[in-house]
């Protein structure tokens, strides 16, 4: 895959060369989130959660109102980024924790065999195994699909739970080794805010709980309000290193010629958002600052995809699109003049998920998916809950390991069945119908299932119709008949499974190989 990558970048290079000198091509900074819900974001609404860095890379450049993630855990989303392809495209990688093969085309390595000096800092892919080689300086032996590491550089977090990782150290560290004008493709990936938090963080930060905003999926309590700006403060963290390092490209003379692109990878770590398709698990932040190139405060409405982003990024740098990628840039909605819908057909996205975790069973399987499409419209929510006897967020008896740890996850687990708040539980927990509808505008939490209502069932059919048709001809296995495939793709945490279903001779990759042979990785 690598000398393929390198060839067909080889024609690439030479017309890059003729066409501009390398100190012309635009730098791309792309920061991401681990688990910061949009909502969080001073510039979609949010009052008890500051961030004015990301304010800012709206306020000087693009929003967009309609950005979607595809598959709303780390490591499935984090691959449609750095390839361009649909989750459900990306065998073992539309899982969480796999077998990473190489066969993909990765964009940081694109960019560098373009020419661009590559690297990352903080959470990259993952989590996972990646298989890849690293190339690259002895000096960086741990090579990610989201570049070279920089990490050396730490400092002492405030609070319990935050990394100490020096995320934009580590970027100004980048710039430093950077050869004198070679452009350069960096990824800032934050650890926060994903789990744990130190519980009570907020006491010691002085916040005011009654200014938390509670979502209407769960009971409105200290408990929840506590934990909810405990995570306040790890966003504010991620906040704090995009500031830092739009400083780094100030002082270096780099700001107005860096694409800036600021994100997550899916919602909040909490019951019912992340790993979940709903819309506060999938709608994610973005916005985008490039200088003069992007007239300022400007809102987008088309809708956006995480396989979009890497078509984008080349697309930018004019470097051809790799042909493995099926995602469509929208450095047309960058560079337009106008906010609003820019392009009509952009109006709508495409999500799905399979396994997240270990801990779901269905007969003698174990480690089974949670198999779900779903299509995101302006107006509606339509989900396809293909295996609606399974348990969305796992099993209870292995702890409902789809949903992190935390004292809300701990509070709607205490609640009892008896209990008139028994039904946040469920909604939380529950087993779903295969069919779910929401109205978005009036509904934007995804509360009131629509599906049976007599008035949509027209709009749930046509919903439904144009799902399948865009699936079958992105070669969908789920759609096509071949879905239990990603029951077997293995999950790399081997002696943890065996631990948790007591059995130690359990092996993923055996029972894989010996149904479907090693070259289907």
């Amino acid at each position: 895959m690598k000398s393929q990558r390198r060839l067909f970048l080889s024609v690439a290079l030479t017309l890059l060369c003729l066409t501009a000198t390398a100190d012309e091509r635009p730098n791309f900074l792309f920061i991401i989130a681990d688990d910061a819900s949009r909502d969080s974001m001073g510039a979609y609404g949010s009052t008890y959660v500051e961030t004015p860095n990301f304010d800012r890379i709206a306020k000087e450049g693009v929003l967009f109102t309609q950005a979607y993630n595809c598959n709303p855990k780390c490591a499935p989303a984090r691959a449609c980024l750095l390839t361009g392809r649909y989750s459900w495209q990306l065998k073992e990688a539309c899982n969480h924790n796999p077998f990473l093969s190489d066969e993909w085309a990765f964009y940081p390595f694109l960019f560098e065999d373009a020419g661009y000096f590559v690297g990352f800092t903080g959470k990259g892919w993952g989590p996972g195994i990646y298989r890849g080689i690293d190339g690259g300086p002895t000096k960086f032996k741990q090579l990610n699909p989201a570049g070279h590491p920089f990490n050396e550089k730490t400092s002492r977090p405030p609070y319990k739970g935050i990394s100490n990782v020096d995320y934009a150290a580590n970027f100004k560290d980048f710039l430093t080794r950077r050869p004198e004008k070679k452009p350069f493709c960096f990824w800032l990936g934050t650890k926060e805010p994903h789990r744990g938090y130190g519980k009570n963080n907020w006491k010691l930060d002085g916040r005011d709980l009654s200014k938390v905003q509670v979502p209407a999926y769960y009971p409105d309590n200290q408990t929840i309000r506590g934990d909810l700006a405990d995570y306040a403060i790890e966003v504010e963290w991620y906040d704090r290193h995009i500031g830092l390092a739009l400083q780094h490209l100030e002082q270096s003379n780099l700001l107005d010629n860096t694409v800036i692109i600021a994100t997550s990878d899916h919602g909040m770590p909490f019951p019912r958002v992340k790993g979940q398709i709903y819309d506060d698990g999938f709608h994610v932040p973005l916005a985008v600052r490039w200088g003069a190139k992007i007239k300022p405060q400007r809102t987008v409405t088309d809708f956006v995809s995480f396989p979009d982003v890497a078509p984008t990024l080349l697309d930018i740098a004019g470097i051809p699109i790799h042909p493995q990628m099926t995602g469509t840039s929208f450095k047309a909605q960058l560079i337009a003049a106008e906010s609003g819908r820019i392009d009509a057909n952009r109006d709508h996205a495409l999500l799905g998920k399979e396994r997240h975790d270990i801990g779901r069973t269905d007969g003698d399987r174990l480690s089974v998916s949670y198999p779900s499409r779903a299509i995101r419209t302006d107006d509606y929510l339509y989900v396809h809950n293909f295996k609606p006897n399974r348990w969305p967020g796992c099993d209870p008896q292995y702890g409902l390991l789809n949903c992190d740890s935390s004292p809300t996850k701990t509070y709607l687990e205490s609640i009892l069945k008896s209990d008139p708040e028994y039904r946040f539980y469920e909604m939380s927990f529950g087993k779903r119908p295969q069919e779910e509808l929401f109205h978005i505008a009036s509904d934007p939490d995804c509360i009131d299932n629509l599906a049976n209502h007599p008035e949509l069932q027209q709009t749930k059919t046509r919903l439904w119709t144009q799902l399948k048709r865009e699936l079958t001809s992105q070669k969908d296995p789920r759609i096509l008949g071949d879905g239990d495939i990603f029951d077997f793709y293995p999950n790399c945490r081997i002696e943890r499974q065996q631990d948790l279903y007591r059995k130690p001779d359990y092996n993923p990759v055996e029972i894989f190989n010996s149904k479907y042979g090693a070259d289907k990785k």
